[in-house]
């Protein structure tokens, strides 16, 4: 949970979110065009500096961390709020948080991994859960909010960060073996869009006898760029699809400097762990799949460490040249993407609230503007704070003013913590050309309430765009949240319309519509699809 800037300062720091839906897409080779909002359609790539998706368009990832996953509870902070979680992610896509970064220790993939931390009155349905299937959860939820999700690799074990992206206990080829295993459990589900390989390798010991993470040193054993080329390889030898994201380093040389032997040879320029690409020009990563690159420095303030630029004399206005130093010019010189993967602070500081106005400046705003996930959503990281306070419900409302600007919505995001949809169809949905089937399965169900899964196959001969499914339940039975489809209640008939980013079921193709529901139990009656009895 802690890491440290170059210069030694101690620093608390996490991350986490995730978001998905089983859709697929082809690549289109229209050319760029901006999107007005949301995270896209199908898988994302790159075209010089900007993420697109599958259609050209110009995606811009706005999106926080909400972490746990990677320390002991092995999974979400916050689920031991009385704000549900399916609550939490309602109020992150309605703030405008298009994107989860969800931080992950290899810990909490092991067989027999358990999640701990989770209040079972609140969040019945995640009781008993493995860590892997309480993220498949978030996953499919937030993907019904138009969300995407990078999973990010955040550290070998709970029990702290590492400058090497291998550990005593957790080899290289448990990394990338575990890396291969997310990418094949989340292939063809169009929400998870790529990997944050490692999270802030950083130098240790002092140079010239320098044991962390080196920029282009060439030693196998320590050289961040080679390593991060044969992870990123291997995850898309599984998953061609995904973006694979690169952090920097602290220090190139992989050590600290010591300005005590009075040799400036080993004396160089370092920056926060994780924030230095300034080698990245020079050496490139390579990926055997074009257009997948996205470098993605971390940036903080001064709640974190006091650096030294901001103690200059031409604070702030040194700022943008010192971002364009460590990363800004991939952005600038239209190398690669740039997706800021952590930035924040409490803003006890005046000066933290001044970086960070200059910061999202800096970025540019609009669809063009460089991508980032804030740190953090959760209120319990100790030098930032969150975006949201200790209850996990309200927010703050100083940070969240001065990013809402650059926040660019997910499509279908909005809904309240019931599920309540933004938007209904424009238009009635055609017929489906033969038939359907249904199948329900009950996943949980407590006093007062339960939760289901609906599974509709278009069984006909023609695609159905945009498909829409119905169904009755009992009086007494009410809709409480839905997700992989804007689901909503209408006396006792429940209505699930096709979200704009999967708006088509072609033949053969299911969709499963999730539910939780207040009232005795109860399996959907008179199943339709576009009107068509299943």
């Amino acid at each position: 949970m802690h890491r440290r800037s170059a210069l030694g300062g101690a620093i608390t720091a996490l991350a986490t979110a995730a978001a998905g839906v089983l859709v697929a897409a082809a690549v289109s080779t229209a050319p760029a065009v901006a999107a007005p909002a949301g995270t896209g359609t199908g898988y994302l790539h790159t075209n010089g500096n900007k993420i697109v998706d599958s259609t050209g368009a110009t995606v811009r990832i706005t999106g926080i961390n909400w972490f746990g996953m990677e320390t002991d509870n092995k999974t979400f902070h916050g689920l031991w709020s009385t704000n549900p979680w399916r609550g939490q992610i309602d109020k992150m896509a309605s703030l405008g948080y298009n994107t989860l970064r969800v931080p992950y220790s290899n810990d909490a993939l092991k067989p027999g991994a358990t999640a701990s931390g989770i209040n079972d009155f609140v969040n019945p349905d995640l009781v008993g859960l493995s860590p892997l299937q309480i993220l498949d959860k978030v996953i499919a939820y937030a993907g019904g909010k138009g969300m995407r999700v990078i999973l990010d690799r955040h550290r070998p074990t709970s029990a702290g960060q590492s400058a090497l992206w291998y550990a005593p206990t957790v080899s290289e080829a448990t990394w990338i073996n575990d890396w291969k295993m997310l990418a094949q459990r989340y292939a063809g589900n169009t929400t998870v869009i790529g990997a944050d390989l490692h999270n802030e390798p950083h130098a240790e010991g002092t140079n010239p006898a320098a044991t962390g993470a080196c920029w282009g040193c060439g030693d196998p054993a320590r050289d961040w760029r080679l390593a991060a080329e044969r992870a990123g390889n291997a995850v898309l030898s599984v998953q061609p699809n995904w973006l694979i994201f690169v952090e920097g380093v602290s220090c190139p040389s992989g050590g600290l400097s010591n300005v005590w032997d009075n040799d400036p040879s080993n004396d160089e320029d370092c920056g926060w762990w994780g924030g230095n690409l300034t080698k990245a020009k020079d050496f490139p990563v390579r990926l055997d799949v074009p257009n997948r690159l996205v470098y993605s420095p971390h940036e903080y303030a001064t709640s974190v460490f006091e650096q030294n630029w901001f103690k200059s004399p031409d604070f702030p206005t040194n700022l943008p040249g010192i971002w364009d130093k460590y990363w800004g010019y991939l952005y600038k010189q239209n190398i690669a993407p740039i997706m800021m993967g952590e930035f924040g602070s409490t803003l006890a500081d005046p000066r933290d609230k001044v970086w960070l106005e200059k910061l999202m400046a800096y970025t540019g705003t609009g669809i063009d503007g460089m991508s980032f996930t804030y740190w953090s959503w959760n209120p319990n990281s100790g030098d930032t704070g969150g975006i949201a306070l200790d209850d996990w419900t309200n927010i703050n409302t100083t940070k969240q003013a001065i990013l809402q600007p650059y926040l660019i919505a997910p499509v279908g995001g909005g809904g309240g913590p019931t599920g309540t949809p933004t938007a209904t169809p424009t238009s009635s949905p055609p017929p489906p050309t033969g038939g359907c089937t249904g199948a329900y399965r009950q996943v949980n169900a407590w006093q007062g309430g339960f939760q289901g899964e609906l599974t509709v196959t278009n069984t006909g001969t023609g695609t159905v765009n945009p498909w829409q499914v119905t169904w009755t339940w009992p009086a007494g039975v009410s809709l409480a949240s839905g997700w992989n489809a804007t689901v909503t209640q209408s006396g006792t008939t429940v209505t699930a319309a096709a979200p704009t980013w999967a708006g088509a079921l072609a033949p053969g193709a299911s969709v499963t519509v999730g539910f939780t529901a207040n009232g005795p139990s109860a399996a959907p009656g008179a199943v339709k699809l576009n009107g068509v009895a299943c």
